[in-house]
């Protein structure tokens, strides 16, 4: 008696359609499960067992083979406990074939109900790809699944999922089904983004984040405690551009991934905001895993934010995992058997101090209280090749006493993303042939000669900040990078020797601002 049931799995960040073959054979009651399936696929035989039993079916007291095809991938997580409930009660003849694609997806409780699995909309998306038109999930996978276009079959327990099968697969609610979910907020800030109006002064520093907003340019905050570093990087998602719907598809697939929407589901409309702790490990951070790796941090900050604060309190072994995703805006990890790649396009913003205690050089009363080697060894953290990636530099003064008695109004992050929403528009505009990616951090050396040439006046001065300053290459192509975005800020088409200059001020750390 043999019987085939369809299911699905994650593999790096794309979808896997997986076949259930379920065979019952006469002999000495046995459970085989085969097809190179991790510790939680082999346990699902003892969870299947149960949930049969106490749903009310019979489980068959013969040898059950189980193979998941194809059989030379490897496959974790629970999902395929219902497929393969499904696919017992088909081969031993309680239910019938049907001729459907169906996809089935759910962890089953002892009780035979059904817990949610991470990773649906990836599936779908690939399940739809290979003509499935239905799928049979847990109620909690619901709003995900109805993403993808198809027939979406929520059940909360094993005897609905049976019942859908038996009743030729239509939904209890067909409007409800159809019905689009509400959209999921990050759960990272939601609505909490502080406003830049509640920061006082520091109006160059909030110009730096207006440029970095609009171009995508990384940043690192450099300042003595207290400044408002944390709550200016903390202000930055509320001037960002508004995500477009390829980017958020492509977001709520990792989050997906990573288990972050098997409770409230939908689809991520605002740019992911993450801040790790400093007592994060590489493997976090970039993503890993022992068989098949699952996203980090930097995938989880795709299409958004990944602040670090502190930085120099971050492992130099953490921070130097950055160097490829920054230059490239991918991950990729290898194992014996394959290679994963991720997606990680982040806008990074660091903070720091300039010495462990805040105050080396100080321009207030305070003295600094560190030793020259507790200096060297706070600095060594950032090394010369992850500050060349980091576009801005911006040095963050103390506010005056005065500004604080004021508490003037400032400008909101409303009006200020209303700019960066019109420099990201020119921006789409000039790399069209691109869309995945059209900010001004990601030209290649082709388009920086087509966009962004200097006239000779902001070729000298370049040329002076370059021998003066000692940049390297890297370092004066993203001066170059830095200045386009501010000639789109102010509706230029072409890069005056002024905007050069305000780049150049956005070189802090080269400028020998202590650090």
């Amino acid at each position: 008696m043999y019987a085939c049931s369809y299911s699905g799995t994650v593999f790096g960040i794309d979808g896997m359609v997986v076949t259930v073959e379920t065979d019952i054979a006469n002999g000495l009651p046995q459970f085989d499960l085969v097809g190179l399936g991790g510790s939680a696929v082999k346990e699902a035989r003892d969870r299947v067992r149960a949930a049969l039993r106490n749903a009310g079916y019979e489980y068959p007291m013969q040898r059950i083979t189980v193979n998941l095809a194809p059989a030379d991938q490897r496959k974790e997580g629970s999902g395929f406990d219902l497929a393969i409930a499904l696919g017992i009660l088909l081969a031993s003849k309680q239910l019938a074939t049907r001729p459907e694609r169906i996809l089935v997806l759910g962890e089953l409780a002892l009780d035979g109900s059904l817990r949610p699995v991470s990773g649906v909309l990836p599936i779908l998306l690939e399940a739809k790809k290979t003509g499935f038109t239905h799928v049979i999930l847990p109620q909690t996978n619901a709003a995900e699944a109805r993403l993808v276009d198809m027939i979406v079959l929520p059940a909360g327990n094993l005897t609905e999922a049976v019942h859908y099968w038996k009743e030729g697969l239509q939904p209890q609610n067909r409007q409800e089904t159809a019905k689009q979910p509400a959209a999921f907020r990050n759960i990272s800030h939601s609505n909490q983004t502080p406003d830049l109006s509640h920061v006082y002064g520091q109006q160059f520093v909030k110009r730096g984040l207006e440029i970095a907003a609009a171009g995508f340019h990384n940043v690192i905050l450099v300042g003595p405690p207290g400044c408002g570093k944390t709550l200016l990087a903390n202000c930055l998602p509320g001037i960002m551009p508004k995500m477009t719907m390829d980017e958020s598809y492509e977001v709520t697939k990792i989050y997906s991934i990573a288990g972050h929407l098997t409770r409230e589901g939908g689809l991520i409309e605002e740019r992911p905001f993450r801040a790790p702790h400093h007592t994060i490990t590489a493997t976090a951070l970039i993503g890993g895993g022992a068989q098949i790796p699952r996203p980090g941090e930097c995938s989880l900050s795709h299409g958004g934010i990944l602040f670090l604060d502190e930085m120099p309190e971050f492992s130099r072994h953490v921070l130097e995992v950055l160097r490829q995703p920054l230059e490239a805006g991918k991950v990729t990890i290898g194992r014996a058997k394959q290679v994963f790649t991720f997606p990680a396009q982040f806008l990074l913003i660091g903070s720091c101090n300039p010495c462990p205690c805040g105050f080396f050089a100080a321009r207030e009363k305070q003295v600094c209280s560190c030793s020259p080697q507790q200096i060297h060894k706070y600095r060594s953290k950032l090394s010369g090749p992850l500050l060349d990636r980091i576009d801005l530099h911006i040095e963050v003064p103390r506010v005056p006493v005065q500004l604080l008695h004021n508490r003037k109004a400032e400008e909101t992050s409303k009006d200020i993303r209303a700019r960066v929403e019109q420099a990201r528009a020119i921006q789409c505009e000039r790399y069209r042939h691109r869309p995945g990616n059209p900010f001004n951090s990601m030209m290649n050396a082709e388009e920086l000669r087509n966009f962004a040439r200097l006239d000779k006046e902001g070729q000298e001065m370049l040329q002076l900040a370059f021998e003066t300053l000692g940049l390297s290459a890297r370092a004066y192509d993203r001066i170059v990078k830095v200045a386009r975005t501010i000639a789109d800020l102010d509706g230029s088409s072409h890069i005056d020797a002024a905007h050069v200059a305000e780049a150049i001020r956005y070189r802090a750390l080269d400028r020998g601002v202590p650090l």
